[in-house]
């Protein structure tokens, strides 16, 4: 039992860092082997964290640091049980089947967080263009869409949707990496403490839901739902990712009800932002 709480992740604390550290020199280095003095005190070590762990598993307001110990003692029980080999090739079919979703379920919070900004800045930018059309050039940051649908309309069917002829692929891969870039940026914007992240989602969702408020109302939404949807149904989820990822940063960052110190909490969440950022970039190369 832990009679005094502070006092024994003062005191635990070094061991835990001394851990960390051994196992990043594994992780870094893969030609890396331990002589037999320091294979006995990386199992010490990992053998204390474990034991912290249990005692600490009564305390539920230390959810972040169990939640960093457990990744703790999973890292060192894959080091000292798993075969070194077997873990050098990368699986994309596991990344993305099973370790993508089990880090967005792990931050769930925040994609609930950012999804709802992202529904009330749709709510806000049809509501402005429903009372104030004139704002429509301010509101729509691309040329193309300050004209009215109906010409929108007009002009595909004009060119029998040969504008891109010859242009596919450049056209793609600009569009590709220019979303790649947002997506990014959204992410890195949770250094601002979230602000910058929110700040994107609900801008994107302004956008997104004055365009989808004037083409409803003008009649063509089948329009609409063709010209979204092929692509569309990827990158808006993306972004969403990687505005989760933004908050995971900012979360980090914030350190509320977090008694790690910040390079240890930034440090730990580097796995989740890589996953999530990686997800994000397959899916809009996919979109």
């Amino acid at each position: 039992m832990i009679l005094d709480l502070e006092k024994f992740i003062h005191t635990e604390e070094p061991f835990w860092r001394e851990l960390e550290e051994n196992l990043t020199r594994l992780e870094q280095n893969r030609a890396l082997r331990f002589d037999l003095n320091e294979v006995q005190r990386f199992h010490y070590l990992y053998q204390r964290a474990s034991a912290d762990l249990g005692k600490l598993m009564t305390f539920s307001a230390e959810q972040d640091i169990r939640q960093y110990l457990e990744a703790l003692v999973a890292r060192a029980y894959a080091e000292i049980h798993e075969i070194r080999e077997r873990r050098l090739a990368f699986s994309l079919t596991k990344w993305l089947l099973i370790d993508l979703p089990v880090t967005f379920r792990k931050h769930i919070a925040s994609f609930w967080i950012v999804l709802t900004v992202t529904f009330i800045g749709a709510a806000f930018g049809a509501i402005l263009l429903a009372s104030a059309p004139e704002t429509k050039d301010i509101l729509l940051p691309f040329s193309h869409l300050h004209e009215t649908p109906g010409e929108r309309v007009a002009r595909e069917l004009e060119d029998g949707g040969q504008r891109l002829q010859g242009h596919h692929a450049v056209f793609s891969a600009q569009l590709m990496t220019h979303n790649i870039k947002v997506s990014v940026f959204s992410m890195g914007l949770g250094l601002t403490y979230g602000i910058g992240t929110l700040i994107m989602m609900f801008y994107n969702g302004i956008i997104l839901g004055a365009v989808c408020f004037d083409y409803i109302v003008a009649g063509y939404g089948t329009f609409l739902v063709g010209w979204l949807l092929p692509h569309g149904s990827v990158e808006i989820p993306a972004f969403l990712l990687a505005g989760q990822a933004g908050m995971v940063l900012a979360h980090a960052l914030i350190g509320r009800n977090n008694r790690l110190k910040l390079a240890d909490r930034l440090r730990s969440i580097v796995p989740d932002l890589t996953s999530l950022i990686g997800g994000v970039a397959v899916f809009l190369v996919w979109a």
